[in-house]
């Protein structure tokens, strides 16, 4: 048989996936992640969801090639699925304001209370800010460096909703004891700078707001690391 191989972004999340768990992958695209996990026998079923009826077409052909068994879903983010399908949801591969319009139309995930891993290509500051005033506690966050850019993957799980201070938002919820942690904190200061920067010079000159004291409170952490 042959054994499919995932790219570091992918492997994270395969690498995250509770051993037994009743896979939803939603945005599957070409269906890596279930048929991987499917082969490898770390799942016990996988629904794999797309929007779009060409990703499908692609996923049908990956679980034919790989010899995995997927349920194939076309639907909008997580409407065709039920709660007593899924215990795991992972949403990757979309910008962190999709996710959040996911969840909103279907929030089925914290009612179950079910894991989500979330691996968000943009807003991940606003997507952690959302989860956590809308119940969702994280339980892990991992970063991975894959075709030279950062992701991170957040895990969450039902909680008590609560809002995290800037620093938690932009520095992680649960990112301190990652081994990319450093390389995370200076890609946020080099993007905030850059922000902080456009609004000095802006010819409204606008106010920058906690801005500054948000870099100070990153960089206290990026210099604890040394």
């Amino acid at each position: 048989m042959k054994h499919l191989q995932l790219q570091p972004r992918l492997r994270l999340l395969a690498d995250m996936v509770p051993q037994g768990a009743r896979l939803a992958d939603i945005g599957t695209d070409h269906g890596y992640l279930p048929v991987w996990l499917m082969q490898q026998g770390r799942i016990a079923s996988a629904i794999a969801a797309d929007i779009g009826p060409e990703p499908l077409d692609h996923a049908r052909r990956t679980a034919a090639e790989y010899g995995a068994a997927l349920d194939l879903r076309l639907c909008d983010g997580l409407r065709g699925i039920a709660a007593h399908e899924a215990d795991t949801v992972v949403i990757a591969g979309m910008g962190g304001e999709t996710i959040i319009q996911i969840l909103t139309d279907s929030p089925w995930p914290r009612t179950s209370g079910c894991t989500l891993l979330l691996q968000p290509q943009t807003k991940v500051e606003l997507l952690r800010l959302w989860l956590s005033r809308n119940g969702y506690a994280c339980e892990n966050e991992r970063l991975v460096w894959d075709k030279g850019k950062l992701y991170v993957v957040v895990q969450m799980t039902a909680g008590e909703p609560f809002t995290p201070d800037e620093a938690r938002l932009y520095g992680g919820l649960h990112l301190e004891g990652d081994p990319l942690y450093g390389d995370y904190l200076v890609a946020q200061l080099h993007r905030l700078r850059r922000r902080l920067d456009g609004l000095r010079h802006s010819r409204e000159g606008e106010d920058c707001g906690t801005l500054p004291q948000l870099i100070a409170a990153l960089e206290k952490k990026k210099e604890a690391l040394k």
